[in-house]
């Protein structure tokens, strides 16, 4: 330990399916992203493994009993692709300097921008001495991988400030979130808007419901291999029309179908019977997570409807306070989803780097935060 304290054994795992997923579990919470299901789903499909370019390096502690007090989801990373906060431009300043910036080391959720807990901590362990042991750990490993860097991924805030308080550099991003202020129902959060962003909102929901389309949430045993089948499908339609990588197999889905079902609400658009659309959510005790959203054809106002309304709608009746609609999207904050802080935390082995790096971060920051100060004048709640 750096403090002088007694040493703490950390074990390094190449496969999540080599930790007991209820043990794991103890730790992770309540978020699914985390869950010992998700991350296994991701490794055993094919999707996030060593041949795809995520090594997993997940580190677990044992407390004096033997159970796993603490661990982190890693991963041994050789490029830059699938995280959402985006270190291209260090990749290349720092190969043009004549390093080699890959490998690197990444904690995170692969191929899920949504906040969560990086640091898993077991409630009843002594935290901040596993919390200390598994930072410690974190940075042992990326050198004796001598890796360029260690980068910890949309971790909640209060992790992020004692990941800033360990001395690793702290960066902040933009998404774009909703917040439940206790609504009884859509309409409760309509009446929240000022009169012209309500009628727009009614305006492109009347559009969807006079097309024809029906929407539903579907969850649990209610989904169906046809489900995953069709949403695979827009899924692979949705990487192609942006000129992206399908990161995610098909087995992953019918992985998590069948191991998270019920943290999975599958957003369907049916057009008279036939499944056109729809949008993948998984949801924690207090959160709707959208992930993913696909169609086939064009319905004017369908994506805002399935990806947004629905969640909104979702989030109302099932008490949840908040809904996280994924990465991107100004055009969010006209339907009531606003601009708030994303965060990271970041590790520079070599020592001039990390002091250009640092230098970015700072400037990066104060320019992102005007942007939000910038963004949230154009909600569309009523003034106060």
């Amino acid at each position: 330990m750096p403090d002088g304290s007694d040493s703490i054994a950390i074990a390094v795992h190449a496969r999540i399916s080599d930790i007991p997923w209820a043990e794991w579990d103890a730790c992770a919470g309540d978020n699914p992203f985390v869950s010992h299901a998700f991350l296994n789903a991701l490794e055993e499909s094919g999707s996030a493994c060593a041949e795809t370019g995520w090594q997993p390096q997940h580190l677990t502690i044992k407390d004096e009993t033997g159970r796993i007090a603490g661990a982190v989801p890693l991963y041994l990373k050789s490029h830059s692709y699938g995280e959402y906060i985006f270190d291209w431009g260090w990749a290349d300043a720092y190969h043009r300097a004549g390093g080699s910036y890959y490998p690197k080391l990444q904690v995170c959720v692969p191929f899920t921008p949504a906040t969560g807990p990086r640091l898993l901590l077991r409630p009843d362990c002594d935290q901040d001495t596993v919390r200390n042991a598994l930072i410690a750990g974190m940075l042992e490993l990326g050198r004796r991988h001598d890796v360029s860097s260690l980068h910890i991924t949309f971790p909640s805030k209060g992790q992020w400030e004692q990941l800033g308080e360990a001395g690793l550099l702290k960066r902040i991003g933009l998404q774009y979130h909703w917040e439940n202020r206790d609504y009884g129902s859509f309409d409760d959060f309509l009446g929240d808007l000022a009169s012209r962003k309500r009628k727009a909102i009614k305006k492109e929901r009347r559009k969807v419901a006079e097309s024809g389309i029906v929407l539903k949430a579907v969850s649990g045993d209610d989904i169906t291999a046809l489900h995953w089948d069709k949403f695979y499908s827009f899924y692979l339609a949705t990487t192609d029309k942006k000129w992206g990588q399908a990161y995610l197999t098909r087995e992953f889905f019918d992985r998590i179908g069948a191991s998270l079902a019920d943290n999975v609400v599958l957003m369907i658009a049916e057009d008279e019977d036939e499944i056109v659309a729809g949008a993948l959510n998984l949801k924690s005790g207090d959160t709707l997570f959208g992930r993913n959203w696909g169609c086939h054809g064009n319905y004017r106002f369908l994506h805002f409807e399935a990806c947004y309304y629905q969640a909104i709608e979702y989030a109302i009746e099932q008490g949840l306070k908040y809904v996280e609609a994924g990465a991107q999207g100004e055009h969010k904050i006209q339907r009531g989803y606003l601009p708030v802080e994303t965060y990271s935390a970041h590790w520079i082995r070599d020592a001039g780097f990390n002091e250009a790096i640092s230098d970015f971060i700072q400037r990066e920051s104060a320019s992102v935060r005007r942007d939000i100060e910038a963004l949230a004048e154009y909600s569309p709640f009523k003034k106060e």
